[in-house]
């Protein structure tokens, strides 16, 4: 009989002990396993959020805010230095405008002034309204219309993803006379796609509808072109917000103060960095816990090799003087002992694979909600207003929009077997149970063969 059979037929010479050691292992691995896969899925989530959210900056003009403040517009000499430097990898530029009704627009808004619309609409450059609610003149106070040029319409200030009930999405680096407009709006002035309204004197085509639901802002706006926006507004070259995606939210903090260098007192530069460390926060500390667990899963697989291997060595002291004593060498008993522990690994790893395949999803999933659980409960609030936005915003920007969806998809980690993992999780499985042998194997290997045998 050669070593490696003798070694594979030692395993399983006390079946109960056997199975026992397979079994405990094999928790063991798998547990390391499903805190490898678990660590795994959190970092490309961590990488998905930060890509998504963390990695943007908002440039306004220096002290304006919605219609509110003051400053000069961003130029377009300003949107090419930003878009030139360093780590910037694309900019969207906005610049809005008000539609008065009967006067730059036959459009009539959607939303019903009320007593807010009238105090703010007087108060902010538009007509001047009497005692009675209605404009000096006698005729209704109307609000005015706010029109959004783009050069990326799918996702816009105020409205966020822009998603269209019906008609098709416009051509925002184009300059056609084409708008996408909201569902009340075009209800409100008998409005469907291939219509036309008049805006700055110009015949504009609905290129599609904006499904306002939710978002009742959204069914009173109006979205073209920034090129046509700048055209017809007479403000060729006016940017009012600018929201710069950089490549890596590691270089957020440089990226902003090089465009505060590049852009001086005109601009205000403002970054999501703090917004998107809050949101990775919990996934941090999934991270830190599942490399705990893992280390604590890998000591305890060692030690249970270790010790199972002590005690199958100095239960067979005997047996290795007999060996000795008829010619085997230090080498062959050792390999004998290594292939026995590596028996009990390669089992115990089978076992181990199929519990990670069972419990990694649950496990992860677990984690990451108990984390949001508690972040929720604790930690900040995120939401899509607040004082993150920049330039000309009434309530937060894309940016702000970005940041609330990762947030409600934070929990959406996937976890998925990765062969790779189960490889190098075998291979070091496997390295400890040698290791483990061969320091089991010491104490016994250099023995005489009659203090073996006298011992027993």
């Amino acid at each position: 009989m050669n070593i490696i059979t003798r070694g594979v037929r030692n395993t399983f010479r006390n079946g109960i002990r056997a199975f026992g050691v397979i079994v405990i292992l094999g928790l063991s691995i798998g547990l390391a396993l499903s805190m490898l896969i678990a660590r795994q899925a959190v970092d490309q989530k961590i990488e998905s959020v930060k890509s998504s959210i963390g990695n943007t900056i908002s440039v306004s003009p220096a002290g304006a805010r919605g219609f509110d403040g003051g400053g000069e517009p961003l130029s377009a000499d300003q949107i090419s230095k930003i878009t030139k430097t360093s780590h910037v990898t694309s900019v969207v530029s906005t610049l809005s405008d008000r539609l008065t009704t009967g006067d730059t627009t036959n459009l009539e808004s959607a939303i019903e002034a009320g007593s807010l619309g009238k105090r703010f609409g007087s108060r902010n450059g538009g007509p001047e309204i009497a005692i009675s609610g209605d404009n000096a003149d006698g005729t209704p106070f109307k609000l005015p219309i706010m029109v959004t040029g783009t050069t990326d319409a799918t996702t816009v200030t105020n409205i966020g993803t822009v998603k269209l009930s019906d008609g098709k999405q416009i051509n925002a680096a184009g300059s056609a006379n084409e708008a996408l407009i909201g569902a009340e709006i075009a209800t409100k002035n008998n409005l469907t796609v291939g219509s036309t309204f008049t805006a700055y004197g110009k015949d504009i085509t609905v290129a599609g509808i904006i499904d306002s639901t939710g978002n009742r802002f959204a069914g009173d706006a109006i979205v073209m072109p920034l090129a046509t926006l700048q055209t017809l507004s007479a403000q060729t070259g006016n940017v009012t917000a600018a929201t710069v995606t950089v490549d890596s939210i590691d270089n957020i903090a440089a990226t902003t103060s090089s465009l505060q260098t590049a852009l001086g007192e005109s601009a205000d530069v403002v970054s999501q960095q703090e917004n998107a460390e809050t949101t990775v926060a919990p996934l941090e500390g999934i991270r830190n816990l599942s490399l705990f667990a893992l280390i604590a899963a890998v000591i305890t697989g060692a030690v249970i090799i270790l010790l199972t291997m002590v005690m199958i060595v100095r239960e067979r002291r005997r047996e290795v003087g007999v060996m000795k004593a008829i010619g085997a060498k230090n080498r062959a008993v050792t390999t004998q002992f290594m292939i026995e522990a590596s028996t009990f690994t390669l089992i115990a790893a089978a076992v181990g694979i199929v519990f990670s395949i069972l419990t990694a999803g649950p496990i992860t999933n677990g984690l990451v909600n108990s984390a949001s659980s508690t972040s929720d409960a604790g930690g900040p609030s995120m939401s899509k207003g607040g004082p993150g936005g920049g330039g000309m915003r009434i309530a937060g920007g894309p940016g702000n929009f970005q940041v609330s969806s990762a947030v409600k998809d934070i929990t959406d980690v996937s976890a998925k077997l990765d062969w790779s993992i189960v490889l190098y999780g075998l291979g070091a499985a496997l390295f400890i149970a040698l290791v483990g042998t061969v320091v089991a194997s010491w104490f016994i290997v250099n023995i005489k063969p009659a203090e073996a045998i006298r011992s027993e």
